[in-house]
């Protein structure tokens, strides 16, 4: 069993240009310092091509042939500094029709920003309770910290529909702010909403430190590893995933991808194929731990009503006699 908790639909109706243009430019200073690469123009028009999957059709495509059986699609609010396309109802609307084209696939979590004030904190219950979306997605770098007291309705509304709140945390797109997405930030919002899980985004990428003493000491606070393929890493990122699952806070990562934010690192089947079935992440893991991360601990996570929506869990399959997997 394999559950995706970080995906997004890779759509210029749902990504603002602005952002996809903060990727070709990065892109392109990358390859111009090692050899004349295309020019800026064509990198971005790239990119937007990559960015044609509306209905998240490819996505399940993908999917399915890297054994995924579901995953959560990020509605980032990036509308304050990078208006997009669509305003957050109208991507809402669009998401909740992917769900209806895809049954049992996807739970959703919608964006927020604590900026649009008490109307913004419920238009957002509006939304969740409307399309029975199944948790809340901050993007602090927008220019807002995850502690804000103007997030605290917000957070609220999560409380009393037992949503999560997923954090990006981390560098991102070179136009926005890194100076807010610090894991740290989230401490002070986790303590004061103790039943409210807490998820760090890229937490078992970046800053991961401070995310996984969070995450061990924090009851309700948990990291994910989304965009471990396209992130520097020392020794590469299987060693660096197989480090991170042995520190002893499984029962508080949630495995995801990013998908497909890093498509030029190969496809999903490729990247799910070489986290299960190659040699080097799961080193040394217990089979019990492997099921924490691949999909046990996003269920945790999520609402009893969410959950559910899974089905029931598989079957257990007897442990090797070592009680570890390789």
């Amino acid at each position: 069993m394999i559950y995706d908790g970080h995906c997004h639909v890779a759509s210029t109706d749902f990504i603002p240009d602005a952002f996809i243009g903060d990727v070709a430019v990065g892109m392109r200073r990358r390859l111009h310092a090692v050899a004349a690469g295309p020019p800026l123009d064509r990198l971005h028009e790239s990119y937007r091509a990559q960015h044609r999957d509306h209905d998240a059709d490819r996505l399940v495509a993908e999917m399915d042939a890297a054994g995924v059986a579901r995953a959560v699609l990020m509605v980032p609010d990036f509308g304050m500094v990078m208006p997009g396309r669509l305003d957050l109802a109208e991507m809402a609307r669009r998401h909740h029709e992917i769900r209806l084209r895809h049954p049992g696939r996807f739970w959703v979590y919608l964006g927020a920003d604590p900026r649009r004030g008490a109307a913004g904190a419920d238009a957002f219950a509006e939304l969740v309770d409307r399309y029975a979306f199944d948790g809340m997605k901050l993007y602090p770098p927008c220019g807002y910290s995850p502690s804000d007291p103007s997030l605290y309705p917000y957070y609220e509304v999560c409380r009393s529909r037992s949503l999560p709140v997923f954090v990006h945390t981390g560098p991102t797109a070179h136009s926005l702010m890194f100076t807010t997405s610090e894991a740290i930030l989230v401490d002070r919002a986790a303590r004061d909403f103790p039943d409210v899980p807490f998820v760090l985004g890229h937490g078992g990428v970046t800053d991961v430190e401070v995310s996984s003493y969070l995450a061990a000491h924090r009851p309700n606070v948990y990291l994910d590893t989304g965009g471990f393929a396209g992130s520097p890493l020392v020794g590469g990122w299987p060693a660096h995933l197989n480090r991170l699952f042995r520190l002893g806070i499984n029962h508080k990562i949630i495995f995801g991808t990013d998908w497909p934010l890093n498509q030029l690192t190969g496809g999903l089947q490729r990247l799910v194929g070489a986290v299960c079935d190659g040699d080097e992440v799961f080193a040394g893991v217990s089979r019990r731990d492997r099921e924490l991360i691949l999909w046990e601990n996003l269920l945790r996570v999520l609402s009893p009503r969410s959950a559910a929506a899974a089905g029931p869990p598989p079957a257990r399959r007897g442990r090797p006699a070592s009680g570890v997997t390789t």
